[in-house]
């Protein structure tokens, strides 16, 4: 454990270290690619003069609603489809047709519709989120074993009681995979929504950096969208220790 973090310390020093003389070493300009300390002078100047930490708060609200509602319907579905294959086979193609139409081609639609407000980037979150909570839950419930709900059955344990005693417990490992994913791609779908149409939000800045041909302000943007993606995967790791706190840690070998 301290071996790893020790290297990933090291990792991400050298990393630093790179941005920061690399370019310059290898004749990049800095237009292409600025030094971390050019970064740095961007990244003050934005906190003060382009309200920074608002369009951070902008987004991370989009992402926290965009990621709870999509994994709050993707869940809910997955449950209705892996328990009635009846709702599965009526659904899944409409399911299906929703995930493989491009969600950037949704974003400028949700903007006709409701304008440039918060809404049409929650929604493209949504959207992005969905389908991996929803097929890891499905997949879950159809894959508990089935010789352990008829022993349910035998026991005279209701539909609610089998749900909640068997599939539900045995859904949650998988349930919470898919959260992780979730929790990285609703960064994706909030700043889809914010380059297209949007007048505030780290998406915002990006776009506008772009257009000024300002690389560090871009980069900016990026670092702040990465840190927001971070805490939103750590957050759901915290969960998934105190919720998971019965499985078994992985053993790590010294070497």
């Amino acid at each position: 454990m301290r071996r790893g973090a020790l290297a990933s310390v090291v990792l991400l020093v050298l990393f630093l270290a790179g941005w920061q003389w690399g370019p310059q070493m290898l004749g990049i300009p800095s237009f292409i690619v600025p030094p971390l300390s050019v970064v740095f002078q961007e990244f003050l100047r934005m906190w003060h003069a382009d309200n920074l930490i608002f369009h951070a708060g902008i987004t991370a609200a989009e992402v926290i609603a965009g990621f709870t509602l999509g994994s709050l319907l993707g869940a809910s579905i997955g449950y209705l489809l892996g328990m009635s294959e009846t709702a599965e086979i009526a659904l899944s193609p409409y399911i299906l047709a929703l995930q493989i139409a491009p969600k950037v081609a949704f974003a400028p639609l949700f903007i006709l519709w409701m304008g440039f407000s918060v809404y049409p980037k929650i929604l493209v979150a949504i959207l992005i989120v969905f389908f991996p909570v929803l097929v890891n839950v499905m997949t879950a419930v159809r894959g508990v074993d089935p010789d352990l709900i008829n022993l349910a059955r035998s026991f005279k344990a209701t539909r609610a009681q089998i749900f909640w005693k068997i599939e539900f417990p045995a859904s949650m490992p998988p349930f919470l995979a898919g959260l992780r994913i979730g929790s990285t791609l609703a960064v994706v779908g909030v700043v889809v929504g914010e380059l297209v149409g949007g007048n505030s939000g780290l998406g915002f800045l990006l776009s506008m950096g772009e257009g000024q041909a300002n690389t560090p302000m871009v980069f900016v943007a990026i670092i702040m969208l990465t840190l927001i993606g971070s805490v939103a995967y750590l957050a759901v790791i915290l969960i998934e220790r105190r919720v998971l706190h019965y499985v078994p840690k992985r053993v790590v070998s010294p070497f």
